[in-house]
């Protein structure tokens, strides 16, 4: 069995971008506005370095929503698999959910298990690729990202950031400032 990491995106590895037509930040919607936080790639390193299979476990729901379009969501995902594979950094795999409950585009527009916090992507990975989650890791940014990971039996890192858990079962193993922090939290454990 093998040890992993599933990572959400948005807060974790890049920063939100700001849209001033709707003067909010949200997630990039063009490459050019992709920008990772300090540290991700040597945060990344680390974890690979330890021997875990990285993983990405994202909720992208905006193109349901009416906000953008597949095209500039897959725009931003190969920019960003082109930015990791030129610093060395291989995901085993990338799950992207585009639905929304409460959506405008009918067919994406639905209840699902593979949003946050239904943990279908994470089941998934852990049988294709025999994880042993007693040994796997979810950082996120979100109480939706640590419910899912608590309820797929993964050790939970809580990125801090402006939000307040609200769920009691959002409550995390661990909390970080930022993926290089939550690095050294998984590297102190190893010991």
């Amino acid at each position: 069995m093998i040890k992993a990491i599933f990572l959400d995106r948005d807060g974790v590895i890049n920063e939100p971008a700001f849209n001033a037509e709707r003067n909010v930040y949200e997630p990039p919607y063009r490459k050019e506005d992709l920008s990772l936080y300090p540290d991700v790639i040597d945060a990344l390193k680390n974890f690979s370095a330890m021997g875990y299979k990285l993983f990405l476990v994202s909720n992208q729901p905006d193109y349901a929503k009416g906000i953008t379009s597949l095209e500039n969501l897959k725009e931003v995902h190969e920019e960003l698999e082109r930015r990791f594979g030129e610093s060395g950094i291989r995901f085993e795999k990338y799950f992207y959910c585009y639905h929304h409950p409460e959506g405008l585009v009918p067919e994406y527009s639905i209840v699902c298990e593979c949003r946050k916090p239904g943990n279908l992507f994470v089941r998934q990975a852990v049988e294709e690729y025999a994880i042993d989650t007693d040994a796997s890791w979810f950082i996120g940014d979100r109480d939706k990202d640590i419910i899912c990971g608590r309820n797929s039996g993964l050790k939970t890192i809580w990125i801090k950031n402006d939000r307040e858990m609200i769920a009691d079962e959002a409550r995390a193993d661990f909390e970080a400032e930022d993926l290089m922090e939550a690095s050294e939290i998984i590297l102190d454990s190893q010991k």
